[in-house]
């Protein structure tokens, strides 16, 4: 997979998270995973169709689920992944994928993203490629985003 496929994905992370009111947005750690993701406590999968084919799977920690989704909620206190929360999450991945597909219309790409799919636990996999993947990790405040991006 080329790396350059990464940076719509990034440039969405850096612009959405900033409207949402966070401050401090930096690209972590990249690394190559091999088809499977180990769930942190939060899943998120979003399909890519159309001139790109292939799947991202946001992965968190529930606490870090639930400060974000605090964000999103103007503050509120969450205190479980409930469905409110949930829903936050699932609008998160929405906006950052719908952003993504944009930056790669504007590099030629046509892209159609399917609707998210969460899955709440540990001890778990979620395929996301059937050979290997790139991992990117953003942090917004502190607070960890894994991007597991398997396009084909």
């Amino acid at each position: 997979m080329d790396v350059k496929m990464i940076n719509p994905f990034i440039d969405a992370i850096m612009t959405i998270m900033p409207q949402l009111g966070f401050q401090n947005i930096v690209k972590g750690k990249l690394s190559v995973g091999d088809q499977f993701v180990e769930s942190k406590g939060i899943t998120v999968l979003v399909g890519l169709t159309d001139q790109l084919r292939g799947n991202i799977a946001y992965n968190l920690k529930e606490e870090t689920a639930m400060q974000i989704a605090s964000k999103m909620m103007m503050g509120m206190s969450v205190t479980s992944l409930d469905e409110l929360a949930q829903s936050a999450i699932s609008e998160l991945t929405n906006m950052v994928t719908g952003n993504a597909a944009t930056n790669f219309e504007k590099e030629g790409l046509r892209v159609d993203i399917s609707p998210p799919s969460i899955v709440v636990g540990e001890n778990f996999k979620v395929k996301v490629s059937s050979t290997k993947f790139l991992v990117v990790e953003m942090v917004a405040d502190s607070l960890v985003i894994e991007l597991n991006i398997g396009i084909g």
